[in-house]
């Protein structure tokens, strides 16, 4: 074949070279712009296993680069006046120059023809296809190829809020992968540093448009910028000056970064590769890893595929899990250090854990892995912040309180609707259903969604507090669970609104009654999809009856004996739909504005709270994003909204998101919901609980110890396992949680069991 590599980068350069070692018949020129000495970055980072895989494909290579590898184990986080250090990380970093000198010299010893100086204008791509039997464009980040076959390719291009500049220094940083995080007269500033040769290290500058602004950084020169970084960060660099290798650049060189994926990687006989392909966020170090297994990759294919449509499909279809893997990483790290102004009153503790996990590749027991000393000081420190400084057990089994509500640990059974009942009374279902959770070791143990009246019921199966049968069957519970277990119990109110009068969960969700539906209301008249009855749009006799039955369902709660209340605000139920514009389309004093949609939710939230014991804790559940971008309630209004529960006494935010529309697309993934919790919870100060798609201790102890929730909720592992917090603490090795005393013998067999690493089945 011959070839024309567009870009003397990582991946054109390493491409040809794989190309290469798989047949030295190839003919393959590579076009750069420009100089061979050239290079516009400094260092570029590497993990082991990438070096493994370089070993594997080009041992020659491989050898040479691992020669002038710098290697650290640590991670230094320089906050508030404390410099934090854990270990085991294992990072190596390699200056960009010298890796693309050694790229240069084993190209040429395999006969690649090098053309430097060799710019492509965009016109000329065409051509080239026609000339060569394969054009590969790795022609960077502002590719003029991808911009070519634009309308192919489907280029989406994020840029990202933050500004940084790329510098380097001679103060090397030598011990370990530094943070640096200083607060200046116009805002927080942080640095990424990192060595990468003898003598010299990665010094990235960063931070908020904001603070950019006010330092007027815009306006400078590359020389007056570097002066101003050099005065900030002065006690980190021993005398040494910053440092950039960006002359060709006007100004001062501060970009945003952008995050690039394209649709498509290839169009006839032109492929994409490396950051004209897509891009990984710096803050992850992960673009020239990228690059080199792409390379890798595509190499193997068009060797080992029938025909070259085949192998780009291949190489497509296998890089783009492992890019949209990375990107998925590298926007938690991003958006972490986007917001990270939220996190810098934390303790240097908490704030160096969050850093760590801020991307979710390290969780709490993979730092257990790497640095079991650091991880629990850390936990013996969450400990004693929680009242209990003798213990050195996972966050998970920390106790919390809630005025005079003590939980003796962070795992909350949520709330998840059985459609048991009888006419609104919860029956024997209900009663093992539930008293089984508690037994099973969780702090609190919520019931589903209980309505205030016959007509708020969801679906003909739904339970009331509505009744005097109710109230004795809810004691019932209470009563067992008070005498058997340690747990408590929350009892969670509400009114179904548009979404009432439906089929039960196992039926066909949302849809309506086949026969014997009752009359629904709403804050206006929407349905909830076009199958759906229209609600009555409620009027004030409505809204007092309503607020009264919330207060008499309350009422009915503490006689029972449930420990904590919680209103639900969420998922499109009537206090949901005046929340959320999609639903609300009232022009009254209950519609319009924020502060309007808020008003009769309000008015119930103060009325239970008023009613509710002072002694025992009210929640909320809200719905922190409708996922239908700003036509919807967003993450910036679910702050608000916590603020407004905040200053109305409301002691615990519970942070789900979504089902308040059909036409909601949200974002799933591990602990999906969890950023919205981690907003509300350190911007405003107020508890929260995350929900959503949480299943594992280690994703409980994560959230827990960043400090992105005060209690977790698991839903359907609790549905699988009614004894899951017992397992998780057997699994992690902690044999202090209460089993039930008949259960002893098992709790035994289940930590032996655990010991020797054989679970349990």
């Amino acid at each position: 074949m011959r070839i024309a590599c567009l870009g003397g980068g990582p991946a054109g350069l390493y491409f040809a070279i794989s190309m290469k070692l798989h047949d030295p018949s190839h003919e393959i020129v590579v076009l750069e712009r420009n100089r061979p000495d050239d290079t516009f970055g400094w260092g570029v980072v590497l993990s082991d296993e990438t070096l493994d895989n370089l070993a594997a494909n080009d041992t020659v290579s491989a050898a040479r680069i691992r020669e002038h590898f710098a290697y650290w184990d640590d991670i230094a986080v320089i906050h508030d006046g404390v410099k934090t250090v854990s270990t085991g990380h294992g990072f190596c970093g390699i200056g960009r120059h010298k890796l693309l000198v050694l790229l240069q010299q084993r190209a040429r010893e395999l006969g690649i023809e090098l053309r430097f100086e060799s710019d492509i204008p965009e016109a000329r791509i065409d051509e080239l296809s026609r000339e060569f039997d394969l054009v590969l464009a790795a022609d960077g980040l502002n590719s003029r190829t991808r911009q070519h076959y634009a309308s192919h390719f489907q280029p989406d291009i994020d840029v990202r809020a933050c500004k940084f500049v790329w510098l380097g220094t001679h103060q090397t940083f030598n011990d370990a992968f530094t943070f640096i995080f200083e607060k200046t007269e116009h805002g927080w500033v942080w640095a990424h540093a990192y060595q990468f040769d003898a003598d010299t290290a990665t010094f990235i500058v960063e931070c908020s448009e904001a603070t950019w602004q006010a330092f007027g950084f815009g306006e400078m020169s590359q020389q007056e910028s570097i002066a101003v970084c050099e005065r900030i960060f002065a006690r980190h660099l021993g005398g040494h000056a910053l440092m950039t290798n960006a002359h060709h650049i006007r100004g001062s060189a501060w970009i945003n970064f952008p995050r690039v994926l394209c649709e498509r990687w290839s169009v006839d006989n032109v492929v994409l590769m490396g950051d004209a392909a897509a891009t990984a966020h710096f803050s992850i170090g992960s673009g020239t890893k990228l690059a080199l297994e792409s390379a890798i990759a595509l190499a193997a294919y068009l060797h080992s595929e029938p025909d070259m449509a085949s192998a780009f499909s291949r190489y497509e279809e296998e890089r783009r899990t492992e890019v949209l893997r990375l990107q998925s990483a590298a926007r938690n790290s991003t958006e972490w250090f986007e917001q990270v102004e939220r996190y810098l009153d934390l303790d240097p503790v908490q704030f160096n854990y969050s850093l760590l996990t801020r991307s979710q590749r390290i969780s709490h027991e993979n730092l257990r892995l790497r640095d079991p000393a650091w991880l629990e000081s850390a936990e013996r420190w969450f400990q004693r912040q929680a009242g209990n400084p003798e213990s050195d057990r996972a966050p998970m089994f920390a106790p919390f309180t809630l005025r005079g509500m003590t939980l003796a640990n962070r795992i909350v059974v949520s709330p998840m609707a059985q459609y048991k009942a009888v006419d609104g009374r919860p029956t024997d279902w209900h009663f093992v259903h539930y008293a089984e959770r508690a037994k099973g070791g969780a702090g609190l143990v919520y019931i589903e969604m209980t309505c205030v009246s016959p007509e708020g019921r969801i679906t003909p199966g739904c339970p009331g507090f509505y009744a005097p049968e109710h109230e004795v069957a809810w004691k019932q519970l209470c009563d067992f669970v008070h005498a058997e277990t340690p747990a408590k119990l929350c009892a969670q109110i509400g009114h179904s609104g548009p979404k009432g009068s439906t089929q039960l969960g196992w039926q066909e969700m949302d849809a309506p009654l086949a026969e014997g539906n009752w009359p629904i209301l709403a804050a206006s008249a929407v349905p909830w999809s076009e199958r759906n009855q229209v609600p009555k749009a409620m009027d004030r006799a409505d809204m007092d009856r309503i607020r009264e039955e919330f207060v008499a369902a309350a009422t009915m709660a503490d006689r029972a004996g449930f420990d904590m209340i919680e209103v639900h605000a969420a998922h499109g139920y009537l206090l949901s739909s005046f929340i959320t514009p999609l639903t609300n389309r009232r022009e009254d004093e209950y519609g319009g504005s924020l502060e309007n949609r808020m008003r009769y939710p309000m008015e119930v939230i103060r009325a239970v709270r008023q009613a509710w014991p002072a002694h025992k804790p009210l929640s909320v559940r809200i719905s922190a994003n409708d996922w239908v971008g700003d036509e919807g309630v967003t993450p910036d209004e679910a702050v608000a909204i916590a603020r407004l529960l905040q200053a109305t006494e409301v002691d615990i935010v519970d942070v789900s998101a979504g089902q308040t529309s059909t036409r909601a697309r949200p974002v799933y993934g591990r602990m999906f919901q969890t950023p919205f919790s981690d907003r509300i919870r350190n911007e405003t100060g107020i508890a929260t609980m995350a929900v959503g798609n949480i299943y594992q201790a280690d994703h409980v102890n994560s959230i827990l110890m960043a400090g992105r929730a005060d209690l977790v909720c698991l839903a359907r592992p609790h549905l699988a396992d009614p004894y899951w917090t017992l397992h998780a603490a057997a699994g992690l090795g902690d044999s202090q949680c209460d089993w039930p005393q008949p259960y002893g013998p098992g709790r035994d067999q289940l930590q032996r069991l655990a010991e020797r690493g054989e679970g349990w089945t």
